[in-house]
């Protein structure tokens, strides 16, 4: 089985690479403005090989070059790669177990049909556990039910639903679980699992950009899993999503977030209902 893994070549990076104190500005305006996320000066280093890369894979002979190019042309193919080269993909199956207990419990209660927005679905682990927890926790969970699974990042996205992954990755995972919802690679595939159809039929991947205008409609989901992505943008930019998620939701409609993450002092749409929980008002 050929490997799902890309490495990206490496070299060494000339002197003009470097990033001026302008560059490294227009960088982090550049991401802020088009995604949202928050370019910290600690990270000037990583942006400093990051943007040295992307500039040398598109041809241009410095960084400034590179952003100068971005800042004329925002239908450039290029900002996918951009932003893509700025996301951090760090995500588990089962990751943050006591959402899921709480995700189980709350749809028992809920009418069909039952819609989950899962919008940092990253490389697919997130989805895939709310849907396995949607199938074990609803009846006849063919019928009315499926996730919404979101990222900003298009190789995640299409990583996602691919749904192989290697078998340590899926080590959170029990062995019932394993057995109903994962094929295991045999052959060239040892070492591998995919995830079944009886997951995959309930969960549709999209690319979505937290900033964008078009939204779904209001009242179009039970519950959004929004887990430590919003720590990556400012508290202005916190607020406004946080407000566009709720007319998203259902009444009682439950957002989940990040263990690190409190919107208490942010905004009054929503009522923290537990453990890093909160309820639309």
């Amino acid at each position: 089985m050929e490997s799902f893994q890309t490495t990206s070549s490496i070299f060494a990076l000339p002197e003009q690479a470097k990033l001026s104190p302008g560059d490294f500005n227009q960088a982090a305006k550049l991401l802020k403005d088009r995604a949202g996320i928050v370019l910290g000066e600690h990270k000037q280093e990583m942006a400093v090989r990051t943007l040295a890369r992307r500039a040398h894979a598109v041809g241009h002979s410095t960084v400034h070059e590179y952003l100068e190019e971005l800042a004329r042309n925002s239908f450039s193919p290029e900002w996918e790669m951009f932003i893509n080269a700025f996301t951090i993909n760090h995500t588990a199956f089962f990751r943050e177990q006591h959402h899921f207990e709480i995700l189980a419990r709350f749809v028992r209660t809920r009418k069909k049909p039952i819609s989950i927005w899962c919008s940092a679905a990253s490389t697919g682990e997130e989805p895939y556990t709310i849907a396995i927890t949607l199938r074990e926790s609803c009846p006849q969970p063919d019928v009315g039910v499926s996730v919404w699974a979101t990222d900003i990042d298009t190789n995640a996205i299409e990583r996602a639903r691919e749904g192989v992954y290697p078998k340590e990755r899926v080590k959170p995972v029990s062995e019932e679980y394993l057995r109903k919802y994962f094929q295991r690679g045999t052959g060239r595939r040892a070492g591998m699992v995919r995830v079944k159809d009886n997951l995959r039929s309930i969960v549709e991947f999209g690319v979505f950009n937290l900033l964008q205008n078009d939204w779904p409609a209001p009242g179009s989901f039970d519950a959004i899993f929004c887990r430590n992505t919003m720590i990556y943008f400012d508290k202005d930019t916190q607020t406004k999503i946080l407000e566009r998620f709720a007319p998203t939701l259902k009444p009682g409609g439950l957002l989940f977030v990040g263990h690190s993450e409190n919107f208490t002092y942010l905004t009054d749409v929503f009522r923290l209902q537990g453990q890093t929980v909160y309820v639309k008002k």
